[in-house]
């Protein structure tokens, strides 16, 4: 498991304390301490969720824009503060915060009279004090201010007249509030006894966000440049830079200010009162491509050990959502905070080991006949003991890469590169065993699609196919045209291979993978633009869309539209076949999930055998899709409806309604069954439903499924459960061959992955004991599901918001690869009917070898002796 704390927001770095330590917190709701020396987490505090857990301000205790103040604690009191927050709005709390250990001293919370006016909210800290600034857009501002460390008013809520103020171009500077009116700014200083608006030109109107720099009252960052609406605070016009930082050194406030230029990284400093350099802080370094765009957020400095000199470490923030401490000319630790928001990840099988790979390239001879083989096994062992004694004598050829860091595929398949692709583009290569990141690559300017999709993480070859090496893709779109983006790559080495970045001039609508390859056993691309046309990638890939089907669905307004592409003349084109709305009358239905069966799936079993010694064939419909609607309603509050259809023909197989019950909603969808789990407000649990389908005691094609010539409508078996607590994530098992019994993997709010077996959610659980259902193995039915801890497969690794579980076979039939992502990573593997092909890890090879000599020595004396026996009584 990897613990991570997620992208920057506010941080404070104090190297002078008696415990050195980085203070900081981010825009996941995590407050957290880092080592200054490693980076790893002291201490972490994962807040609220949603709206109640959005920090808005961290204060850390003697460091805010006024230097006498401090709200260190007075002895015998329990008042003070090593660092306050406020977080959400309604209500609002506040919280002391002891750095050292990462405690709650203590809290309190206000509740706001305006539910909507307190959403823009800013809190502000200065001289023991806690203002509360609420603004009334084009009106006024209230300000309360608050004792901080009890919650008691100073006084009443004074209203500023402000109708100048404006959503989305105002900020607080300190005490100070701004907006941004063109080419100037309107500010006022909200501790003046007298109100006074101040106007201050700008060269020219600002291309990027305002930014207020922390430290420095009244100060603001517009166009690279330092602007102060405080006529009493000074600042360097000259500087232009894209991040700045305000710090102490040598007892005098320095601005430090940052640039990413040719690749490095150049950091220099000026002293506040007369803008004159400070050649100490001054450093260039090289700054690996993967990190992103840096931003310098804060600084600090403490003597060396020998007293030679003083010590300085700066802290980054990068659009690639990595943390960056640089210190003495050199990154000193890099944390990946982007895997705390990982959108989609791949097993994918290591390359063959030399040994490994000349027998592969032996057994694909085409010449079948005793001779040719032989020659071919004595010429490749000639070839192994020429290659043996080169080594020996160290003129062998070097290793590669990928040998060298122990990237060779075992025995069982266990070991495997783990491709993970984050919200911000970047994708890292990680061993799924020992958690190294082998390597590590960023996509500047994407993101996911429109309908709430997210990028796409596809194999496009697999390392199945030796000496051809493994090719992956990611399918994104394009930040600032909006078109899509196609970016290939080894997801061994991390290189770029196919061209790399392959920029389209169409936005994708829809795509899916061709399920046939040619002989570089690559599968295209299909890809939907959003003017119905298809598109295959690569190019000479085409011809083998013919035939393909897709379908689209929209979100918002619930309509599914079926397409069949069709090759002809050297293009492809697209025909609209069927059309499903799932609005309703007045459009009120949005679709909340859609569950399609994993592409890679086996079924072994067609059929379940009955009581009666009768089989009970599986309705397997590989193009059945699951949508889950839901609408609000009058008398039921919340309805959500369960569609089964073929999107291939876009008939419906099966619906189902649920009145009283909302979202979270989550769902699974495998072989004939499907699982989802969602609230029920009447009785206010979670409930998980289950559903089998079935064609009945007799199949209508046992060859191959058609769904233009479907079978009748299906046999439902459906049953729900209750489920004592809240599930965040739904995933199945799965195995090579589909023999290994299938169980659901639930990822439950505390942070744990039960591991249900499938006999515990089968629908066809008899109400009462009955001989039949004892024949069938079946148990009887029991609303509420158990959760034994015995069945957490990652003990006591919490899993800190969990939000995804992926699941992927293995070389063993056994075994089953799971990871699971969502504030941290947990990788493991699952056995859901044991390891029944490996022998357990405590196996007594000792025993058994005496056992054998002993049983082999026995049975050759027995022989003898019988024997001899044999022989007197012939000469009897």
């Amino acid at each position: 498991r990897s613990a991570h704390v997620g992208a920057l927001k506010e941080v404070h770095v104090d190297l002078n304390h008696f415990q050195p330590r980085v203070l900081i917190s981010t825009h996941e709701q995590v407050v957290a301490s880092l080592c200054p020396k490693s980076g790893e987490i002291v201490w972490r505090q994962v807040l609220e969720q949603k709206a109640r857990g959005h920090i808005k301000l961290l204060q850390v205790s003697g460091f805010s824009d006024d230097n006498s103040d401090t709200a260190a604690a007075p002895m015998g009191s329990h008042l003070g503060f090593d660092m306050l927050t406020v977080q959400g709005h309604a209500p609002a709390l506040v919280r002391g915060w002891n750095t050292n250990i990462g405690t709650i001293e203590w809290e309190w919370s206000i509740m706001p009279l305006n539910m909507e006016r307190a959403q823009d909210a800013l809190w502000f800290y200065s001289n023991s004090v806690l203002y509360h600034v609420v603004p009334v857009w084009r009106s006024h501002l209230e300000v309360t201010a608050y004792f901080a460390t009890s919650g008691h008013t100073t006084g009443s809520t004074s209203k500023i007249m402000a109708a100048w103020i404006k959503a989305d171009s105002c900020l607080l500077s300190g005490t100070y509030f701004v907006c941004l009116d063109g080419k100037q700014l309107i500010s006022l200083d909200l501790l003046a006894k007298s109100t006074q608006v101040i106007a201050t030109a700008l060269e020219a109107e600002p291309t990027d966000k305002l930014q207020a720099l922390g430290g420095l009252n009244g100060v603001l960052i517009a166009n690279k440049k330092l602007v102060s609406v405080n006529k009493d605070q000074a600042v360097c016009a000259d500087l232009s830079s894209a991040s700045y930082v305000m710090g102490i050194f040598n007892y005098r406030k320095v601005v430090a200010y940052a640039d990413l230029v040719d690749g490095n990284l150049k950091i220099n400093a000026v002293y506040l009162d007369n803008c004159t350099p400070v050649p100490e802080l001054q450093m260039s370094l090289a700054f690996a491509e993967h990190y992103g765009t840096p931003s310098l957020r804060s600084f600090d400095c403490k003597l060396k050990r020998n007293g030679d000199g003083k010590s300085c470490l700066f802290l980054f923030a990068t659009s690639a959502e990595s943390i960056v401490a640089v210190q003495q000319g050199r990154v000193r630790w890099a944390r990946e905070e982007s895997l705390a928001n990982v959108i989609d990840t791949q097993f994918i099988d290591l390359p063959l080991s030399d040994t490994e790979g000349t027998l592969e390239n032996e057994m694909k001879g085409k010449a079948g006949d005793i001779v040719s083989a032989f020659m071919r096994r004595i010429t490749t062992q000639a070839l192994q003991i020429k290659s043996l004694f080169l080594h020996v004598i160290g003129l062998g050829p070097p290793p590669t890469d990928t040998q060298r860091a122990g990237l060779v595929r075992d025995s069982f398949g266990l070991h495997k590169m783990l491709v993970l692709l984050t919200r911000t583009g970047k994708i890292f290569g990680i061993d799924n065993i020992a958690g190294k990141h082998h390597w590590k690559l960023y996509l500047p300017n994407v993101s996911g699609f429109e309908n709430a999709e997210e990028m796409r993480l596809i194999v496009q070859r697999s390392s199945k196919h030796f000496p051809l090496q493994p090719l992956c893709a990611i399918v994104a779109k394009f930040a600032t045209t909006g078109n899509g983006v196609l970016f290939r790559f080894n997801p061994i080495t991390g290189r770029a291979a196919e061209g790399g970045l392959l920029e389209l001039d169409f936005q994708i609508k829809q795509l899916a993978l061709l399920p046939e390859t040619e002989q570089d056993y690559v599968k295209g691309i299909l890809m939907l633009d959003a003017a119905n046309k298809v598109h295959v990638q690569p190019k000479h890939a085409t011809p083998l869309a013919n035939g393909m089907y897709l379908y689209t669905a929209n979100v918002k307004t619930a309509d599914l539209e079926g397409f069949y592409v069709k090759y002809a003349g050297g293009e492809l084109s697209c025909t609209p076949i069927w059309n499903v709305r799932l609005g309703g009358h007045n459009s009120e239905q949005h679709i909340i999930g859609v569950a399609s069966k994993n592409p890679i799936e086996h079924v072994h079993s067609q059929g379940r055998v009955l009581g009666d010694r009768s089989v009970l064939y599986k309705y397997i419909n590989p193009n059945l899709v699951a949508f889950v609607t839901q609408a609000p309603d009058a008398t039921h509050k919340s309805v959500l409806n369960l569609y089964l259809i073929d999107v291939v023909s876009g008939s419906v197989i099966f619906s189902m309604t649920h009145r009283k019950v909302r979202p979270p909603l989550h769902i699974v969808h495998s072989e004939n069954w499907l699982a989802y789990s969602y609230f029920n407000d009447k009785v206010r649990r979670t409930e998980i439903t289950t559903i089998e389908l079935y064609e009945g005691t007799s199949q209508a094609n046992n060859t191959v499924w058609s769904s233009l010539q479907a079978p009748s409508m299906p046999l439902v078996e459906r049953q729900s459960y209750i489920i004592p607590t809240i599930v965040d994530a739904l995933r199945e098992t799965i195995t090579e061959r589909g023999i290994t019994n299938k169980h659901v993997l639930i990822g439950t709010a505390s942070g744990g992955i039960v591991e249900m077996s499938w006999h515990l959610l089968d629908p066809r659980r008899p109400i009462s004991s009955t001989t039949q259902g004892r024949e069938e193995g079946a148990i009887p039915y029991i609303p509420e599901l158990p959760l034994p801890t015995e069945n957490y497969i990652n003990y006591n690794q919490t899993i800190a918001r969990l939000r995804n579980i992926y699941t992927a076979p293995s070389g063993l039939e056994s075994t089953c690869l799971v990871v699971a992502t969502g504030l941290d990573l947990f990788v493991t593997r699952v056995a859901p009917s044991k390891t029944f092909d490996l022998l357990k890890e405590d196996f007594d090879y000792i025993l058994i070898s005496i056992v054998l000599v002993v049983l082999t020595s026995g049975s050759l004396i027995v022989r003898h002796l019988a024997s001899r026996k044999l022989l007197k009584q012939a000469w009897k």
